[in-house]
């Protein structure tokens, strides 16, 4: 009885990898069965399951419970570590160099568009970080017409990203002077907390995009796409696919900056490498 059981859920552990690949391209091996363990064991308590088979056994014997827990399944197997700078050298070339040149293309008292796009935004401080070297650019020269968004897999992750309320410590990787210029000092209850300034949030908006799942629906024409720390969590197959994807919603001279672990991993011809983690479009079919 005991190895039945065992066989058992070998087997539904082998469903549960396969329904979050087939819904998310990532993979789990059976080496992050412990991992997998413990996250869903935050979700028996909330739902007042007694152990995981009982949880594993209803949600592939009844097609509705499977529905209604899988936004709650991506959430937890979704790995969400962000940090506000993070890669700081790919913040400093997007400061001294892409933005700069994107200028310099424009003509006097004209506005010059700037559309990035944060492809993996998780919490959103990749995309506010962006947010506040544009509008510090845009302080300094005042053509420069941004806008950004940001997608992620996970709602949870973008209700927290949309609320754009962070701890001091979260914060606490943000330059003084961006901290002084675009953040909101929190009140009452939440004064150990701040909020970023409303002039950027009116600028930056997020929504719901699985990269797995082309076309995106995105707009052409990007001038910068971050998409960092996401694509070592995918097959090769799809980290091909996801990288040509991503190509087409460049302009020509626009630039792909993924995780500076995850260079190796592009390799599409019309992506020229300028730096660590950081890709050119020279035009051409992706």
């Amino acid at each position: 009885m005991a190895a039945m059981a065992e066989t058992k859920r070998r087997q539904r552990f082998e469903q549960f990898r396969a329904l979050v690949h087939d819904e998310t391209g990532i993979k789990l091996p059976p080496s992050k069965n412990l991992m997998v363990e413990s996250r869903l064991r935050k979700r028996l308590v909330a739902l007042g399951v007694p152990d995981l088979e009982s949880y594993l056994e209803r949600l592939f014997s009844t097609p509705a419970c499977l529905a209604e827990e899988l936004p709650a399944i991506i959430d937890l197997m979704t790995t969400n570590k962000t940090d506000f700078f993070r890669e700081e050298a790919h913040f400093r070339i997007m400061r001294e160099r892409l933005i700069p040149e994107a200028l310099s293309r424009g003509r006097p008292g004209q506005p010059v568009p700037y559309r990035v796009w944060s492809a993996a935004a998780s919490t959103g401080a990749e995309a506010w970080s962006a947010a506040m070297i544009l509008a510090q650019a845009a302080q300094a020269d005042p053509r420069l017409d941004w806008a950004i968004v940001g997608t992620d897999l996970s709602t949870r992750v973008l209700a927290i990203a949309e609320t754009a309320v962070y701890s001091a410590s979260e914060l606490a990787p943000v330059p003084s002077d961006y901290r002084k210029a675009f953040v909101m000092p929190g009140r009452g209850g939440a004064s150990e907390k701040g909020r970023i300034a409303p002039e950027l949030r009116a600028r930056v908006r997020f929504s719901r995009l699985n990269l797995k799942e082309t076309p995106y629906g995105m707009p052409r024409g990007l001038d910068l796409i971050f998409l960092r720390n996401v694509l070592i969590y995918f097959e090769p197959a799809m980290q091909h696919a996801v990288i040509r994807a991503m190509a087409t919603h460049l302009r020509k001279g626009g630039y792909l900056i993924v995780g500076h672990s995850e260079s190796m991993i592009v390799d599409v011809p019309v992506l020229e490498q300028i730096a660590p983690g950081v890709f050119r479009n020279i035009g051409g079919q992706a």
